[in-house]
């Protein structure tokens, strides 16, 4: 199945619009059947008195992650939440522009779980973490076309 550009298109602007990305400066910027790419713009409100990213601020980008990396496989009705989210920091990141990338490992009918990596510009591997979601039947966002083109 082919994604339909329009439709991923329509859900980045609903995702940039939305105030919590916006607040936090990310965007959705790739999506696909089990694959999401997040990019956040880091500014000192993401930083912690010693000057290093929030562990939030990774934790936010593992989430968001690994959420649009299972939303492709949903039913057009469905929506998701987060069961839970596992991470490790594995190095610090002070300034520039943070890469996520969510993969897909396993879509259920009602529990999918997903893992997503973050790097830095250089492409130092700063975090790795897993997420457990639960499928919201009747949650789906309404965005007027369809996921997939027709074959």
């Amino acid at each position: 199945m082919k994604p339909n550009p329009e439709y991923i298109r329509k859900i980045q602007d609903i995702v940039s619009k939305a105030p919590f990305p916006k607040h936090m400066s990310m965007n959705l910027i790739e999506m696909d059947v089990g694959l999401a790419k997040i990019e956040l713009l880091l500014s000192t409100v993401h930083l912690q008195p010693f000057g290093l990213v929030h562990g939030g601020v990774i934790a936010t980008l593992i989430d968001t992650a690994t959420f649009w990396a299972v939303f492709m496989s949903l039913d057009e009705d469905a929506g998701l939440v987060n069961v839970d989210l596992k991470l490790n920091y594995l190095r610090p990141a002070t300034h520039g522009r943070l890469h996520a990338q969510g993969r897909s490992i396993k879509e259920g009918k009602s529990l999918c779980y997903s893992e997503a990596t973050v790097f830095d510009d250089l492409g130092t591997l700063l975090a790795h973490g897993t997420s457990t979601l639960m499928v919201l039947p009747g949650k789906g966002l309404d965005v007027g076309e369809r996921k997939f083109l027709p074959e």
